[in-house]
């Protein structure tokens, strides 16, 4: 982990597309697959392990390392190709297996990564200790000199029937429809909603290099919405539904100025965060849609990162909020213990849009499965399905939340201590110095410092309500800005305001 400069944290395994050798990604699964053996959660040979990418041109080739390293330590590859990261997980957890996506989510296509999931949920972080922990042993005549395979197989190996154990009913129903992740995936919401339940919704899909652009398209047509693919793309787009790209947001304005669309959808790189626009062409924020997707699902219980605009709390809609560190892990973990504790509809959101469901949801006789892993689709079915019961345009139903807008920028490139350098300037042990060191970098933006919350970073709330967060990326060389204010003009001004006294 160390030498290949490959590293290991709440997104998997990420780095440089030539840095993740086969040897590194083959090394990385055998790991993974290790600490599941010493857990108990893999216990014979012959067993399966569902594996997925994204369209990156790298994906492919760890694709490869990732099932060779499996099927050599005596278990089966199920290769599940080009599907989405919650198909691949859902697939994993419906069938008690692990799974592995090869994907880097949004980052450039120069890199790439590796995310795991246990057969009973997704990897949290004790699990990222002991997986970090494991001796691996290489055979050096699998590997040449660059750490690439000597030969290379002729393909990945090929989707197989699962073997496991199944109920007559689940019997039925696999041999109803396909086993393959992005079907199975597909039908979990076309078997639940009525397949009218979108008559008469617009909606363009933005497909940009998105493994679930034609996944999104087949759930929207059939659920009866009239559907117009946009954007698609031969080349890999690194779309960051957190930090969206001008020219998303200009191409999402002029695809609404037509008038042709009630809403615009789209997804990340390995589509498990989404992208929902009003019928202006506007992005809505993910914590935002995570508010209306939960008030949708009828939550008891939301579980969110620090960093999540407050409205949540403000609306009054929900019986209970729980505030976490940045990440999936964490508000999974958050959402365990919500569950334990007796709430009966528990999700999760992210302010990238990621949306986890830790409870089964019942209407009108039927299920909708837990998916405790970032999943893109129940958000954009949520909004619109909110939006049509109401009668509401999605403006007119994001207009019903408090005016709370939050916004985010990044600087790249930014060295890990140098982002260590900067929070250190805060972190006296004097909460009293630290407000005035703060007040003498942040005053004249945002005025007196009224509290602090180190949960993730540094969350600095002002007097006058306002709000700077300010911690490094996890999983890239990137310092992260998080702002919120009573106008979005005032929250995009914050940030870019802070983010250029960082770099003075």
């Amino acid at each position: 982990m160390i030498k290949s400069g490959v590293a290991f944290g709440t997104s998997g395994a990420r780095g440089l597309a030539t840095a993740m050798t086969d040897s590194v990604c083959y090394a990385y699964a055998k790991g993974f697959l290790q600490y599941l053996e010493s857990i108990g959660e893999l216990k014979r040979a012959g067993e399966q392990v569902a594996v997925g990418g994204d369209f990156r041109p790298s994906s492919d080739r760890v694709m490869e390392a990732v099932c060779r390293a499996a099927d050599d330590m005596g278990y089966r590859a199920v290769n599940c190709g080009k599907v989405p990261s919650p198909a691949v997980a859902l697939f994993g957890f419906e069938n008690k297996i692990p799974s592995i996506m090869v994907t880097g989510s949004h980052i450039p296509d120069d890199r790439n990564g590796i995310k795991f999931n246990k057969p009973t949920g997704e990897v949290l972080k004790d699990d990222e200790r002991g997986m970090s922990g494991q001796v691996v042993e290489l055979d050096d005549a699998l590997f040449a000199a660059d750490g690439n395979f000597i030969q290379r197989a002729a393909g990945v190996s090929p989707a197989v029937q699962l073997q496991a154990a199944r109920s007559s009913a689940d019997k039925m129903s696999a041999a109803r429809y396909s086993p393959v992740a992005g079907e199975n995936y597909a039908m979990r919401y076309l078997n639940f909603f009525a397949h009218d339940v979108l008559h008469g919704v617009r909606i363009g899909v933005y497909q940009h290099s998105a493994v679930g652009r034609d996944v999104l398209v087949k759930i929207f047509s059939h659920l009866g919405a009239e559907v117009t693919p946009l954007g698609r793309s031969d080349k890999f787009i690194p779309v960051d539904t957190e930090a969206i790209r001008d020219v998303d947001v200009k191409l999402a304005h002029d695809w609404a100025a037509t008038g042709k669309f009630d809403a615009l959808v789209s997804a990340d790189g390995d589509s498990d965060r989404p992208l929902v626009s009003d019928e202006n062409g506007n992005w809505l924020r993910g914590d935002i849609a995570g508010i209306l997707c939960a008030k949708f699902l009828g939550a008891d219980s939301i579980s969110a990162p620090v960093s999540c605009n407050t409205a949540v709390e403000k609306c009054g809609w929900f019986k209970e909020i729980r505030r976490t560190k940045i990440g999936s892990p964490f508000v999974v973990a958050s959402m365990i213990q919500a569950s334990a504790a007796g709430a009966k509809r528990v999700v999760g959101y992210e302010a990238n849009g990621g949306f986890l469901l830790n409870s089964d949801i019942e209407r009108d006789g039927k299920v909708l499965r837990a998916l405790p892993t970032r999943d893109a689709v129940i958000v954009m079915l949520g909004i619109l399905l909110l939006a049509k019961s109401q009668n509401k345009k999605i403006s007119e139903l994001a207009a019903t939340l408090p005016a709370r807008f939050t916004a985010s920028d990044r600087i790249k490139n930014f060295a890990t201590e140098k982002s260590a350098a900067i929070l250190a300037k805060f972190n006296s042990g004097s909460e009293a110095a630290d407000k005035i060191a703060i007040e003498k970098m942040f005053g004249e933006i945002c005025g007196q410092v009224a509290s602090l919350n180190r949960t993730d970073g540094l969350r600095i709330v002002f007097a006058n309500e306002e709000i700077i967060h300010l911690r490094p990326s996890g999983n890239a060389p990137e310092f992260r800005c998080y702002s919120e204010a009573a106008t979005e003009k005032r929250a995009r001004e914050i940030v870019a305001d802070a983010l250029a006294r960082i770099q003075e």
